[in-house]
C-alpha cells in the first residue's frame, strides 16, 4: 500500500534539497560562464572552459567521496557536524552541478550571444554593463542550463546516498528512496517515485520550452 503522506514527504525534500543546490550553483556558475564568454581570448578563459568540461565528466562517487571526507569528523569541515544532513546533499548537489551549468552556458553564450558581446564592447561598456546585457538578452538561455542542471542534482543517487545517509524523514529523496524498495522487494513505492521523478522533469521542461518560445 503506497503511503501518500511518505510519497509527499519525500518529493517535497527532493524539490527543496535540489532546488536550493541548483540556485547556490547557479549563483556562482553563471556569472563565471559570462565573464569567460566575454574575455574567450584570454588564457585563463580557456584553461577554466577546459577545466569545466573535464569536470563535467567526473564519476559522482568520487565527487561524493570528495565531500564525505570533507564532512566526515576527521575532515576539515567535520566540526560543522553537516554529514548525514540535507545540507551536505545540497553542498554535494551544488558542487556537482557547477561544471555543467558552466559548460552549457558557456556553449549557449558563444553561440546566440557572440554579436551581442561584441557590440557591447564596440559601444565601450564597461564589464558589469556588458554582463548586464547579457542577462537582459539571453536570460532565458542561461536560465535552460540552470534547469539541466537541477534535472541533474535531483536525479543523483551516489552523492545523496554516500554524505545524507538515507536517513527516513531527513535525509530521503527520490533516488535514495527508490533504490532502497528495489533492494526491499518492495517495487510499488519505487514505481510511484519514479513515475512522480519523470513527470517533474517533463513539466519543467515543458514550461522552459514555452516560456524560450514567447521570448
Amino acid at each position: 500500500m503506497v503511503e501518500f503522506p511518505v510519497i509527499a514527504e519525500i518529493t517535497t525534500r527532493s524539490l527543496f534539497i535540489s532546488g536550493t543546490a541548483t540556485i547556490l550553483a547557479t549563483l556562482w556558475s553563471i556569472p563565471i560562464a559570462i565573464l569567460i564568454a566575454i574575455y574567450p581570448e584570454k588564457k585563463i578563459s580557456k584553461l577554466l572552459t577546459s577545466i569545466f568540461n573535464v569536470l563535467v565528466g567526473v564519476p559522482t562517487v568520487v565527487i561524493g567521496l570528495f565531500i564525505y571526507i570533507l564532512l566526515s569528523r576527521s575532515g576539515v569541515f567535520g566540526g560543522l557536524g553537516l554529514l548525514y544532513t540535507p545540507i551536505a546533499i545540497i553542498i554535494g548537489q551544488a558542487v556537482l552541478i557547477t561544471p555543467l551549468i558552466i559548460s552549457i552556458a558557456i556553449e549557449l553564450l558563444g553561440i546566440n550571444m557572440r554579436s551581442v558581446i561584441e557590440l557591447a564592447k564596440t559601444f565601450g561598456a564597461s564589464t558589469l554593463e556588458t554582463i548586464g546585457t547579457v542577462l537582459n538578452e539571453g536570460g532565458a538561455r542561461l536560465l535552460s542550463a540552470s534547469i539541466l542542471g537541477f534535472q541533474r542534482a535531483i536525479g543523483e543517487l551516489a552523492i545523496a546516498l554516500m554524505v545524507g545517509g538515507n536517513i527516513r524523514g531527513f535525509t530521503r529523496v527520490f533516488t535514495t528512496a527508490i533504490a532502497l524498495e528495489i533492494e526491499k522487494g518492495e517495487f510499488e513505492l519505487a514505481i510511484t517515485l519514479a513515475i512522480i521523478l519523470i513527470l517533474i522533469d517533463l513539466v519543467i521542461v515543458v514550461l522552459l520550452r514555452l516560456a524560450g518560445w514567447r521570448r
